[in-house]
């Protein structure tokens, strides 16, 4: 059997649309990364953080995680509160920053038209997420930015988005001694309409450290009213 790596190709063409997008972009901007946009962190991670996609003039202009966009701000300034950053961020791939027991990835490695992958592209792009949580030997702890990002993630542990359900605050045992987290999207648009306040987020983040950390106090106050990716 095929092993399938962690991380997507340059030259990955598996989603027509993604990949045309993907070509049209490189003519109009050939200095920006415009390809699958690997992942970023320490190999031996506890913490993987599963966003979307990347974004048109974030990940997908410098070739790394949540860099260039207002989501990353929020992010990686909660990263460092909590640990799992060393360094000053940027929004620079080349500001020096290393993360501490933690990886960033996506659910969908290439950049998506208007931010929105279809269902078989999340499906498609799946692959590469399953190889990358085997990938990390110690991970505990899954933190799933958004529903899109929650369901996909669910699926590549080998359960069901129906008994896993999103909502923001939510903990799940997805087996193997590992957690599963959510939170709402720390993206621009949800933090501006109210969706997602800065101290909901340090919320989610704190549960994880609390649960690294084995001190007990893993708790978060669910809030399932809105669905965000």
């Amino acid at each position: 059997m095929l092993e399938i790596p962690a991380e997507a190709p340059f030259d990955c063409s598996l989603c027509p649309r993604l990949a045309a997008f993907v070509a049209a972009q490189r003519s109009k901007e050939p200095a920006w990364h415009n390809g699958p946009v690997a992942s970023f962190g320490a190999p031996s991670a506890r913490l993987l953080v599963i966003g979307l996609a990347p974004g048109l003039r974030g990940a997908n202009r410098t070739g790394r995680p949540f860099t260039g966009d207002f989501a990353g701000e929020l992010l990686y300034q909660t990263l460092s509160e909590f640990g799992f950053s060393e360094g000053l961020f940027k929004a620079d791939p080349g500001d020096g920053l290393k993360l501490v027991d933690c990886m960033l990835t996506n659910a969908v490695r290439c950049v998506p038209p208007e931010n929105k992958p279809t269902p078989a592209e999340t499906k498609t792009c799946r692959r590469f997420l399953e190889s990358r949580a085997a990938a990390l030997p110690r991970l505990r702890a899954v933190v799933c930015l958004g529903r899109i990002s929650h369901d996909s993630t669910v699926r590549a542990f080998g359960l069901t988005p129906a008994r896993v359900a999103f909502g923001h605050g939510a903990i799940h045992d997805i087996g193997d001694g590992r957690r599963l987290f959510d939170s709402y999207h720390c993206s621009r648009y949800n933090t501006n309409t109210g969706v997602l306040t800065p101290d909901m987020f340090r919320d989610v983040f704190r549960a994880v450290r609390a649960f690294l950390d084995g001190d007990g106090a893993v708790s978060v106050a669910p809030q399932r009213g809105r669905s965000r990716a």
